[in-house]
């Protein structure tokens, strides 16, 4: 991250729904590419953004069948079913800490996609869990046109973190000309499996093949440290701030007024 941003910005937005947050990140990137962000917290500037959800969702890729997901069970269960601006499979949202990051840059995909795990990365580090990247990149046009591709942690990609081999943080990206919105999930607990409840059972044998998949291929921080969201947000703020060499900044909500009719367009 050193020498890529001017200055690095940081806001916890905490727990909230299914739409709301994902309407805020969409709001947020809406902000880079209108220049508005720039305007008011300067250019060259990058913004991390930290959440959970209050209920638990599932979300799904935006270009995701919603047939894959038991939309009455979920009602049912009080989950909201949301769809991410990113691509990706579905992910269960429940004891978890999101991230998004947004930067206007003509830096590669890739590269900030490293750059935000390693920020990662370093935070886990300091309350003791290794993380390191996923080396191989698989054929994810293959891999999502199989049956048990519904959920997104049964696949890693190339510089995504994995824990003694197995997914720890599932992220995504979507770019407008130079603006880049990449965002990822950490589960906290084991509950990101309950995504086996929600899957439609279209063939048998599907569910034992995914839930064996998730056992084998996925991971939750609570196997590894007892910190939690309160714990690792601060940390991958200051990491953050360190890689860029300017330290960060945090913002709290109300500084998103500078942003013409930011609250107005989310509530």
């Amino acid at each position: 991250m050193r020498g890529l941003f001017s200055s690095v910005y940081c806001i916890d937005s905490g727990p909230g729904p299914g739409r709301f947050n994902m309407d805020f990140d969409m709001r947020l990137m809406h902000s880079f590419v209108d220049g508005s962000f720039q305007k008011a917290f300067g250019s060259g500037s990058c913004l991390w953004r930290f959440y959970s959800w209050a209920p638990p969702a599932v979300s799904l890729g935006r270009n995701q069948d919603p047939a894959e997901i038991d939309a009455d069970r979920c009602r049912a269960d009080g989950i909201d079913i949301v769809v991410r601006p990113t691509g990706g499979r579905a992910v269960f949202h429940a004891d978890e800490l999101t991230y998004s990051f947004f930067a206007e840059t003509p830096v590669s995909n890739e590269v900030i996609y490293r750059m935000v795990h390693e920020a990662i990365a370093d935070a886990l580090g300091q309350v003791g869990v290794i993380a390191d990247f996923c080396r191989s990149q698989p054929d994810f046009k293959a891999r999502y046109a199989s049956a048990e591709a519904v959920p997104c942690f049964t696949a890693s990609a190339r510089y995504e973190l994995q824990v003694d081999g197995r997914k720890i943080v599932g992220s995504a990206q979507r770019r407008r000309g130079d603006v880049l919105l990449q965002h990822g999930s950490m589960p906290l607990s084991g509950r990101h499996r309950q995504i086996l409840r929600y899957i439609v059972d279209a063939a048998p044998g599907l569910l034992d093949t995914i839930a064996a998949d998730m056992e084998r291929k996925t991971s939750s921080l609570d196997e590894f440290t007892g910190a939690g969201y309160d714990q690792l947000v601060p940390l991958i703020m200051a990491a953050a701030g360190a890689f860029s060499g300017t330290g960060h900044k945090l913002l709290v909500p109300g500084d998103l007024e500078k942003l013409e009719g930011f609250h107005e367009s989310i509530h």
